[in-house]
């Protein structure tokens, strides 16, 4: 059976068709609403975790290291989008998503990979669910946290985490059953708002420090460098939401580049991660937590507010997260259940699902493995190795430039992508084993 979205022996006239004049979108983002929604989408929690980030990296080498791999997220988040549009070009399609995208251009590779396509779709699908399902479980328990730190200090109780998490399972159990994308926009534009104001007085907290750089590590020890470079992975994560913005923009040629959309973005995001982890790092040293709000004083107002309010503003963002891996399961049984049973069935699904989570974070009630483990095992698979991957199969076997130098920079990305996955989640693995010895 031929696959939808197989070429139609039209190669040699791809020049003359432009998806981008075949985009029909009722209210497509200017150049600066795509901006911020790029920016928004990659700025949550993570970066609250980039002191932990610059704990195992050093000062000196989380420096250039954020910055180098902020600059391997650009281009790898080029190499998808140039993928993607160029893919749509010789399909001639609108828009491709992105395991569209995937499935695209297996469809149209080399003969021995066409069989591929259906899997090369199923496996991005598969680590989306993956990995928002694992950043559920980091919000889950990073608003317990934060409510413990709040609660037990300001009543002088010593309940402990796994008691905050059963507790704040309550409110979320009702936020994940919005299954309307409208009816969370509220939820969204809150949690928005509660974030910036977070990061907002945690910065002002951290530039306010005296800080001592003398006895800090410069450089990482060999065995957390790993560590270090799935927290920045996890903290600028966002990939899954590139293509989605991209294919609403009114001028999507103005997405990469240079000066395009996506330089800015990461440009700005990298100066905040830096100040961030710089300070963070500089300010708390070896007692950096998981998140640096858990670092604030407790004995102040205005600190105690802000692990409140990124608690809340975690809480409320769980139900847009929640969306997307829901979303991918029950497209895929929803032909399977009666139509009359449909409401009930999801109902109990987003239930189940939201206790299993439930028994996971009360199983590993620690941020730090939960972080390295999304940015390494999530973020190393879908940021570097798959927009790689996509770009050769599309290029084979001839179009790699002169001395096959995309090929061979393409090849190094990779290597960088395995050691970050396999390294990464090693790491994040015997973390979580430590914490039951």
């Amino acid at each position: 059976m031929t696959n939808h979205l197989e070429l139609v022996d039209k190669r040699d006239d791809d020049d003359e068709y432009d998806p981008f004049l075949d985009r029909k979108i009722a209210k497509p983002n200017s150049t600066t609403g795509t901006l911020i929604h790029l920016i928004k989408g990659s700025l949550g929690t993570g970066i609250l975790a980039m002191p932990l980030a610059f704990k195992n990296g050093g000062l000196v080498f989380g420096l250039i290291g954020t910055i180098a791999i902020c600059f391997i997220y650009v281009h790898c988040v080029q190499l998808l989008v140039g993928t993607s549009q160029k893919a749509c070009k010789r399909c001639r399609l609108a828009v491709l998503g992105f395991a569209e995208t995937a499935e695209a251009v297996f469809a149209n590779g080399p003969p021995l990979l066409r069989s591929y396509s259906n899997f090369a779709r199923n496996y991005i699908d598969f680590m989306i669910l993956i990995q928002s399902l694992l950043t559920l479980c980091l919000f889950q328990i990073f608003v317990a946290s934060s409510l413990r730190d709040v609660v037990n200090n300001q009543q002088q109780i010593e309940w402990s985490t796994l008691a905050y998490i059963a507790l704040v399972t309550i409110p979320i159990a009702f936020i994940t059953q919005i299954r309307v994308l409208k009816y969370l926009v509220p939820f969204s534009a809150l949690a928005n708002a509660l974030m910036i104001t977070a990061f907002g007085i945690t910065l002002y907290f951290l530039l306010s420090e005296r800080i001592s750089i003398g006895d800090k590590n410069f450089w990482p020890e060999w065995n957390k460098l790993p560590f270090f470079m799935s927290t920045v992975l996890y903290a600028i994560q966002g990939i899954r939401y590139v293509l989605p913005i991209e294919n609403n923009m009114k001028h999507p040629e103005h997405f990469l580049g240079i000066c395009g959309v996506l330089s800015k973005a990461i440009g700005f995001l990298t100066v905040l991660y830096v100040v961030t982890g710089f300070f963070g790092y500089a300010c708390y040293g070896e007692d950096t937590k998981g998140s640096v709000t858990l670092n604030l004083p407790k004995q102040n107002g205005l600190a105690e507010s802000t692990r409140l309010l990124a608690g809340i503003a975690a809480m409320f963002s769980m139900g847009l997260s929640y969306y997307v891996p829901m979303d991918i399961i029950w497209r895929r049984i929803e032909n399977r259940i009666p139509k009359e049973r449909r409401n009930l069935i999801q109902i109990a699904l987003r239930f189940i699902v939201l206790i299993l989570l439930t028994g996971v974070t009360i199983g590993v009630p620690e941020l730090e493995p939960f972080v390295g483990l999304v940015g390494s095992f999530c973020s190393g698979n879908l940021v570097v190795l798959v927009p790689v991957a996509l770009d050769v199969v599309f290029r084979w076997p001839d179009n790699f430039g002169k001395y096959q130098w995309r090929l061979v920079k393409n090849c190094l990305l990779g290597l960088f992508g395995l050691v970050v996955l396999v390294s990464g989640t090693i790491s994040s693995i015997q973390n979580i084993i430590a914490i039951y010895k």
